[in-house]
């Protein structure tokens, strides 16, 4: 059984998704490849049942319908433990995450004893690409923010290309994971921080993708604005 997962969601990435598998699959590592894909009439399913053919290790999720990144990542970390992988690595499919930093999070757990890798685009000053600067100054502020209400020692809390070993995994409680948005990757990290997990931050440079459309919304920003609160009171009563 080979020990590294890489889980990513998509939903109409049918102008991303070969190119990533190729990446992934390009590596030095030895890394399986889960697509959970929302049902996306573009096609992205079919692209990838068509490389079924290529990657042997390459496998396919398609859900009903579009119901939120959360979920999404918990149907893969859960897909992950039944099958017994011990690293599980989350990553978007548009090559805002470049697939070669795999390799650098996968070497912090055994170099550093991490249980929790993040690919930090703020732990060296603020390394991001093709971003508007309002845009940097709303994802840099968020991560401030939550560092602020939380009290999380992680610089990019809000980063959504991290690593978990699957004792994390494990031990957080998946099915009490209450956001599905932006904030799911703040609650996956808090959590896990207050479990007494180490959690390293490496850094990377994050890259606008250039094909295709984001994702974001008012509704995710909302749910990350006042999601934090709620966290933060949950853990001041013991409900976490």
């Amino acid at each position: 059984m080979n020990k590294r997962l890489v889980i990513i969601p998509t939903y109409n990435e049918c102008e991303n998704i070969t190119d990533i598998i190729d990446a992934v699959f390009s590596l030095p590592l030895d890394f399986h490849l889960l697509v959970i894909d929302d049902n996306s009439p573009d096609g992205t399913p079919q692209l990838v049942k068509d490389l079924q053919k290529t990657y042997p290790n390459l496998f396919l999720e398609v859900r009903l319908k579009k119901n939120g990144l959360g979920t999404a990542y918990i149907h893969g970390f859960k897909w992950a433990l039944e099958k017994g992988y011990e690293k599980i690595f989350q990553m978007d499919a548009d090559f805002s995450h470049n697939p070669k930093d795999l390799v650098e999070m996968d070497k912090a757990f055994l170099t550093d004893g991490a249980d929790v890798v993040i690919g930090s685009r703020y732990l060296t000053g603020v390394n991001v690409v093709n971003w508007p600067m309002k845009r940097v100054l709303m994802s840099w502020g968020a991560s401030k923010y939550v560092k602020l209400i939380t009290g999380l020692e992680i610089e990019d809390t809000t980063a959504g290309f991290v690593a978990y070993r699957k004792e994390v995994l494990e031990k957080i409680d998946l099915n009490r994971i209450k956001f599905i948005g932006y904030a799911f990757q703040i609650e996956m990290k808090y959590k896990a921080y207050h479990l007494g997990f180490n959690v390293k931050e490496i850094p990377i440079i994050f890259t606008d993708r250039t094909r295709g459309k984001s994702k974001m919304s008012s509704k995710i920003i909302t749910e990350a604005v006042f999601g934090v609160i709620r966290m933060r009171f949950r853990k001041m009563i013991g409900k976490l």
